[in-house]
């Protein structure tokens, strides 16, 4: 067989091929963009492909879509992730019996699953003396004086009624973190409610990360964390 005969033969299958499964060249983009290109240069200089430009507009635009696609799958994937970090952290906290290893967990188990470099209590009392009942646990509770939390969630501006603060800037004050503050890059506050009758608390978490907490995050699951983190505190309390 003649090279020509072969190359016959080889075109010959190649339609075939197309005829049977057009989607072989129309899904290929570089492919289409060279049949246009090639029948644009047929034309001549002196027309205008109308049908050429609507193709690299729709191009364009499932490039666009294409984009978007990845970018809300990948945002799912996130929240995902992040809403089981949080679920595992709730069920540990839930283990402890006692309040001091409650505590502890909290320092060590859930610190570690939510991927955070300290994690505070902080409560409001009258008398902020020392306890010595809670001297083996001060690296996690803290209490300060009344009108404090209010002022740190704040930042000094005045009352604010939101339950979860993100921020990129850790206040410049050992109250709460002591040595560590000037190594935390962003912080969580969550607000407490503890029940009639009883102070203001917080739940402060810090990381040396600036991109861990941030504003304009969603803060759907910290207040999901918050509220049951409340439940388990007023148990303790009573």
């Amino acid at each position: 067989m003649t090279e020509a005969a072969v190359k016959a033969d080889m075109a010959e299958e190649f339609r075939a091929r197309i005829l049977a499964d057009p989607g072989l060249v129309l899904d290929d983009k570089d492919l289409m963009r060279t049949l246009v290109a090639a029948s644009e240069s047929g034309m001549g200089d002196n027309i205008v492909d109308l049908r050429g430009l609507a193709m690299e507009r729709l191009e364009a635009r499932l490039d666009r879509l294409e984009e978007t696609h990845r970018a809300v799958i990948a945002a799912a994937y996130e929240n995902l992730a992040g809403t089981n970090q949080i679920h595992r952290a709730i069920l540990r906290m839930l283990d402890p019996e006692q309040f001091e290893d409650f505590l502890h967990t909290l320092r060590s188990d859930v610190a570690r699953i939510l991927s955070v470099d300290a994690v505070k209590l902080v409560l409001e009392s009258p008398d902020t003396g020392a306890d010595p009942a809670l001297a083996r646990i001060s690296d996690v509770l803290c209490v300060v004086k009344p009108g404090f939390i209010e002022s740190y969630m704040s930042s000094g501006r005045g009352p604010s009624t939101r339950q979860v603060v993100l921020r990129q800037t850790v206040p410049q004050t050992d109250v709460l973190y002591g040595d560590k503050t000037p190594d935390l890059r962003s912080e969580a506050c969550m607000r407490l409610d503890l029940g009639p009758q009883r102070m203001a608390g917080m739940l402060v978490m810090a990381s040396d990360s600036p991109h861990m907490f941030k504003p304009g995050q969603g803060t759907d699951l910290l207040s999901f964390f918050a509220g049951i983190f409340e439940r388990s505190m007023r148990r303790w309390l009573a």
